[in-house]
């Protein structure tokens, strides 16, 4: 198990960019959370199994329909327990 922390870049927010990454954690079974920054960007914390955490960052790279990714940073962190994926 692994966690990652992610700063998606772009017209990320008010596009239902967070509830769509939810969705998406959901579906690929990890856990975690999702959140806007004053700055524009998305954040969020995805923990689980290494192929569906490498899935779920592939997929930020696009983002939801109407998501303009301009840039994803991710970092390793250490591993979090987490109940379920949210948006805080």
């Amino acid at each position: 198990m692994i966690c990652r922390q992610c700063v998606v870049s772009g017209q990320v927010q008010g596009v239902f960019f967070r509830a769509s990454t939810q969705a998406e954690a959901e579906r690929l079974g990890v856990k975690g959370w999702v959140r806007n920054e004053p700055d524009g960007t998305v954040r969020l914390l995805v923990c689980g199994e290494p192929v569906a955490v490498d899935q779920l960052s592939v997929w930020l790279h696009t983002g939801p329909r109407y998501a303009q990714v301009t840039c994803v940073s991710c970092a390793d962190q250490p591993f979090e327990a987490w109940a379920d994926f949210r948006v805080v």
